[in-house]
C-alpha cells in the first residue's frame, strides 16, 4: 500500500516509520516545514524515542518512507490516510478543532475513490461522523461508504516506547459502516504486528467495537479512568498525611488483592492525554460529575504542594526555591500541560524566586518557557522535586546548598541523602 501520515510529531512519525517498516510505501505530511526537512534527511526531529532514529536511518534512504508539507498531493497518491493532527482544549474544556478543519479540508481535496480515512486523535465521541464525514464529502465530492471509507482507531501508546506499544495493546477501530470497519481492520493487519497476550479476553490484534462512537468513548474511557483513579489517590494521599499515614503502604496493601488498582498520588497530572480527555469527555457528558471531581482534585495538587512547602518553611516571600524538573514524566523531554507550570505560578504569586531545573533542557530552553535556570550548586533556600527523573533518585544535599526544606511531589529522594533538610512527600504523614 502507499500510506499517507497526516502529521509528525510524537506519534505520528513512528506511526509512519512503522508502517514503512512493515513494508509499505510511506508519506509522511506536516505543516512545519522543518520537521519536514529533518525526517527527509533522516533524522529525528525531537529525542526520546526508542528505535526512532535507527528505522529512519534505514528506511529514508531506501525510499521508504518521505515527507512533505503537501498534504492533499500526499492524500492523491495513497490508498489509505491515518491522521494524527492535535487537538487542543481550552480553559473551559473546549475543542479547538482548527487545525484538525485545515487538515481535513487538505485530507478532502485530495481524496480519491477507493481510499480509507482513519483519524486516531482522540476526538469527542460523535466527531468522525458528525464533524468530519460531512467536510469530506463536502470537499471531495465523494459519498462516504460507496466511494471511500472512514473510521476512528485511537492511539494508544506512550511517546518513547511508541514501536512496543503498538505490539503490546489490541488495535481499536470503529467504522461508520461494516465494509469501512473491514477495510480498516484489514489495513491495521497489513502494518501491525502483535504480541501474545494470554490474558487478554480475545485474541490480540484488530479489534471492531462496531461503530465509530464506541471507538471515540473507549480511548476517552480509559484515559479518564486513569485521571479518576489519580484524583482518588490525591484525596487518600491529602487524608492520609494530615492523620500521620503513609499512603504509599496504604495502596500497596490494598493493591495485594486482584479487586484494587489504586495508582499513585502525585504533585500534578501531565502530559497530552490525561489532563485532555477527561475534558473531551465532560464536553458531550456535562453530567460525569465524578470526572470532573476527580479533574478538580488533581489539578489542586501543585497548589497543595506549595502549601506543603510553606508548612515547612513560614512565608516564601523572598525565598528562593528550586523546583526540580520542567518535564511532565521523567525520561521525557515534554512539557505539555506539566506541573511545572502552575507550581511556578503557584510559588510566584507567594512571593518566591524560582528557579527551575531539568536536566533534559538547556538553560535557553527553559527560558522559551519563562524560567530561570537552576543548576546544582547554586544557593537556594527550598525545593520542590516535580518530575520523577531518574537521575534525581541519587541527588543529596551538597547538590541543593542552602535548601533547609523539600517537597518531594513524587516520591524520589532517599531522605537518607538529606539528614538535616525536612522533606514532605505528597501523601505521607510525618
Amino acid at each position: 500500500m502507499k500510506i499517507t501520515v497526516v502529521a509528525l510529531g510524537k506519534i505520528g512519525l513512528p506511526l509512519a516509520v512503522q508502517f514503512a517498516d512493515a513494508g509499505h510505501e510511506v508519506i509522511g505530511a506536516d505543516v512545519n516545514r522543518a520537521v519536514v526537512d529533518l525526517v527527509n534527511a533522516g533524522t529525528e526531529p525531537f529525542p526520546g524515542e526508542a528505535h526512532l532514529q535507527d528505522k529512519l536511518t534505514e528506511l529514508v534512504p531506501a525510499g521508504r518512507l518521505r515527507a512533505t508539507t503537501d498534504t492533499t498531493a500526499a492524500v492523491a497518491e495513497s490508498d489509505a490516510v491515518v491522521v494524527v493532527v492535535p487537538l487542543f482544549v481550552d480553559g473551559e474544556g473546549t475543542p479547538d478543532f482548527g487545525w484538525m478543519d485545515d487538515a481535513t479540508r487538505a485530507i478532502a481535496a485530495g481524496l480519491k475513490p477507493g481510499t480509507l480515512v482513519s483519524y486516531e486523535t482522540t476526538l469527542p465521541v460523535g466527531t468522525t461522523r458528525t464533524r468530519w464525514k460531512p467536510m469530506l464529502e463536502e470537499g471531495s465530492g465523494l459519498v462516504e461508504g460507496r466511494d471511500f471509507h472512514l473510521v476512528f482507531s485511537p492511539e494508544r501508546v506512550l511517546t518513547g516506547r511508541v514501536f512496543a506499544d503498538l505490539r503490546k495493546y489490541p488495535k481499536l477501530i470503529g467504522g461508520l459502516s461494516p465494509e469501512g470497519a473491514a477495510r480498516a481492520t484489514a489495513f491495521y493487519e497489513a502494518v501491525l504486528t502483535f504480541d501474545e497476550r494470554p490474558d487478554l479476553t480475545r485474541p490480540n490484534g484488530v479489534w471492531d467495537l462496531g461503530s465509530a462512537e464506541a471507538a471515540e468513548m473507549a480511548k476517552l474511557a480509559e484515559t479518564t479512568y486513569r485521571d479518576v483513579n489519580i484524583g482518588l489517590a490525591n484525596q487518600f494521599a491529602r487524608f492520609a498525611a494530615s492523620n500521620g499515614i503513609d499512603v504509599y503502604q496504604v495502596i500497596e496493601a490494598s493493591n495485594s488483592q486482584p479487586y484494587s488498582h489504586i495508582h499513585r498520588p502525585g504533585i500534578a497530572v501531565g502530559g497530552h492525554c490525561i489532563p485532555i480527555y477527561p475534558r473531551l469527555y465532560l464536553w458531550t457528558d456535562p453530567e460525569a460529575s465524578v470526572v470532573s471531581t476527580a479533574r478538580a482534585a488533581n489539578a489542586a495538587m501543585p497548589a497543595h504542594a506549595v502549601d506543603l512547602l510553606e508548612g515547612l518553611a513560614g512565608d516564601l516571600t523572598g525565598k528562593r526555591v528550586a523546583v526540580l524538573g520542567a518535564a511532565y514524566r521523567g525520561g521525557v523531554k515534554e512539557t505539555a500541560f506539566s506541573g511545572v507550570f502552575p507550581v511556578v505560578n503557584e510559588l510566584r504569586a507567594r512571593g518566591a524566586e524560582v528557579a527551575v531545573h531539568d536536566p533534559m533542557f538547556t538553560d535557553e530552553e527553559l527560558g522559551r518557557y519563562g524560567f530561570a535556570p537552576y543548576h546544582y550548586g547554586q544557593e537556594a533556600d527550598l525545593a520542590i522535586l516535580q518530575t520523577d527523573h531518574a537521575e534525581y533518585r541519587d541527588l543529596a544535599a551538597g547538590a541543593l546548598p542552602g535548601v533547609t526544606a523539600i517537597v518531594d511531589g513524587r516520591r524520589v529522594l532517599d531522605p537518607a541523602n538529606f539528614p538535616d533538610v525536612r522533606i514532605a512527600v505528597i501523601g505521607k504523614g510525618a
